[in-house]
């Protein structure tokens, strides 16, 4: 069974054009939980899913812009730093998406720069 916890980034295709994301997940036995963060208006939303062996499915659901649930399938390559597959709303709304694993983490990255664009205060 694939071990998918850890950060990824990844981009889904909606009608010929991308959208990045970076995808969070933690994973127990063959159950995923996790965040997703849209480079979109939709921003977050939580997932819940299952891991098969190399199989992959979660239920994407946007937390504040939308109440829709996006279905994603899919494969992980053998080296577990792969995932592909297809995503779909409904009959109408459906792509490709892909992601492959990150040591970063953008959420972190930009409250480091934050940090270090805010001088901390000196003592006199």
């Amino acid at each position: 069974m694939a071990d998918l916890s850890g950060t990824w980034l990844g981009t889904y295709w909606q009608r010929g054009v991308p959208t990045r994301f970076e995808l969070t997940l933690l994973q127990g036995g063959n159950t995923l939980s996790g965040n997703i963060l849209d480079d979109s208006y939709l921003g977050e939303a939580s997932l819940t899913g299952e891991v098969i062996g190399r199989k992959v499915n979660f239920i994407k659901r946007y937390i504040t812009s939308s109440n829709h649930s996006v279905r994603y399938t899919g494969s992980v390559s053998e080296d577990q730093n792969f995932m592909q597959g297809q995503w779909q709303l409904d009959s109408y709304n459906s792509g490709n998406w892909e992601a492959y694993r990150s040591d970063n983490n953008l959420s972190i990255n930009l409250e480091i720069l934050r940090v270090e664009k805010v001088p901390a205060a000196r003592s006199l």
